[in-house]
């Protein structure tokens, strides 16, 4: 570990926290019943609570944290259409109305996102920014030409190709052989917008209790009591919105999520010419490579915030700074001199399929298992899941009926995640030309 590289005031939290620190409610007595229990304060959570709440159900939020102090306040802040399986590869699996059914799922998921932040007047910097898909070989391009020829059109809002001679109009490096440009993906600061869904729970009449972890919840006849270390309560219905997060609670769910520790730093200020210099669109940007890194500027567009999966295990968020330090000047040489202010990581949910779930097991309900794209599909998802167990017709989704896979011997220890980053991080050297290769240095 490099000290030189973090500044004087560097700080392993969350950038976003700076601005909107998490909302604590631990001193809440926990009632002795209600008619929905929600086990996770996230987007998801807070997204089911609201719609519960507003259908006339008594609705308690219960989390072992502060609200929002996993991923929903941890991730990039890149908001995206991204259900991971390409057309054909759906089309392939189910049918091609099914196919696209479960697609446009995603861009409902995007639109949704917009839609509650208009409504709420949700201060969280919202833009429809638009992303650089980037190719880090000229295959990577080929590969991207493939699928969006293979994408309905229903599906392609306005993204396109481009060269490596049309690069630098969307990105001041050299590093990618061109790309794909999403211009209706956005931005978004997480943290405000979790404060915002936050408060939006809270004036539906929720109640909201934090550092209440939920021990058991046991089914009986008329319904749920849920055991927390604050006592039990009763509930009519149970909602699981624990994702990345999943444990020991749930052991069914907990066998089909994988947690994937994501790591993101925080530049130093960087003068707004750099910055308009080497982002000079205001993407948000993300590439091909197995191993994929993510980036875009902070919405005063004075820092640069670049993410990714860098360690073999999980570790401490400061020794994995210096390796995405490292990743983020192999792209933009310009930034070697700026040291890093912030570094933190989350635990991303991530499935075997690649794919969303939503539905319910032994009566409870659950949506989990985002795949990296949580921002817009855990609130699309959570608000669903609210509607659901309101009995509302709108809470269905393309999603419904789809199995939810696991694998023997996997009980939420993602032992094979190891060996898993060894092969990726060979297949991204195989194929990415010796000027552009990564450094893989293991912690």
């Amino acid at each position: 570990m490099n000290p030189g590289i973090f500044t004087e005031d560097y700080v392993s939290q969350p950038f976003w926290w700076d601005r909107t620190p998490r909302p604590s409610s631990g001193n809440q007595e926990l009632p002795e019943s209600t008619d929905v229990v929600i086990v996770g304060s996230g987007y998801t959570g807070l997204s089911a609570a609201v719609q519960t709440a507003r259908n006339g159900l008594d609705t308690v939020v219960l989390d072992a944290q502060d609200a929002g102090w996993g991923c929903s306040s941890r991730n990039g802040g890149q908001v995206s259409t991204s259900i991971k399986p390409s057309f054909k590869e759906l089309s392939e699996q189910y049918d091609k109305e099914t196919a696209l059914a479960i697609l446009m799922e995603g861009n409902n998921a995007l639109n949704w996102v917009e839609r509650v932040v208009r409504e709420n007047s949700i201060d969280c910097d919202f833009r429809r920014t638009g992303r650089f898909y980037g190719a880090h070989s000229r295959s990577a391009l080929g590969m991207l030409r493939r699928k969006l020829a293979d994408t309905p059109d229903e599906l392609k809002l306005d993204a396109h190709l481009i060269g490596p001679e049309e690069q630098r109009l969307e990105i001041g490096s050299d590093f990618y052989h061109g790309g794909m440009v999403n211009p209706r993906h956005a931005s978004i600061d997480p943290g405000r917008y979790h404060q915002g869904l936050y408060e939006c729970a809270r004036a539906s009449g929720t109640e909201i209790i934090t550092h209440c972890a939920v021990t058991r919840i046991r089914r009986q006849a008329s319904g749920f009591v849920v055991h927390t270390e604050k006592g039990g309560i009763t509930a009519r219905e149970v909602i699981l919105a624990t994702s990345g997060y999943t444990g020991k609670l749930s052991p069914w769910q907990r066998a089909r999520i994988i947690p994937i520790g994501s790591y993101i730093i925080a530049t130093e200020p960087v003068p707004e010419e750099l910055i308009d210099k080497l982002m000079p669109k205001n993407r948000v940007i993300t590439d091909t490579l197995k191993l994929v890194v993510y980036y875009r500027t902070c919405p005063q567009k004075r820092r640069i915030l670049f993410g990714g999966r860098v360690s073999i295990k999980e570790t401490n968020p400061q020794v994995c700074a210096p390796r995405l330090r490292e990743l983020m000047v192999q792209r933009f040489p310009e930034l070697s001199g700026f040291r890093i202010s912030h570094s933190w990581m989350g635990f991303v949910g991530y499935t075997f399929d690649q794919m969303p779930h939503i539905g319910t097991r032994n009566g409870i309900h659950y949506s989990m298992g985002y795949c990296g794209s949580g921002v817009s599909l855990s609130s699309y998802l959570g608000a669903k899941t609210g509607l659901k167990a309101a009995g509302r017709p709108e809470g269905k989704t393309a999603l419904d009926d789809l199995k939810f896979p696991s694998r023997p011997y996997y009980w939420g220890n993602p032992w094979f995640l190891a060996p898993s980053i060894f092969y990726y991080r060979w297949k991204d050297r195989a194929n990415t030309p010796d000027r552009r290769r990564d450094s893989y240095s293991s912690p």
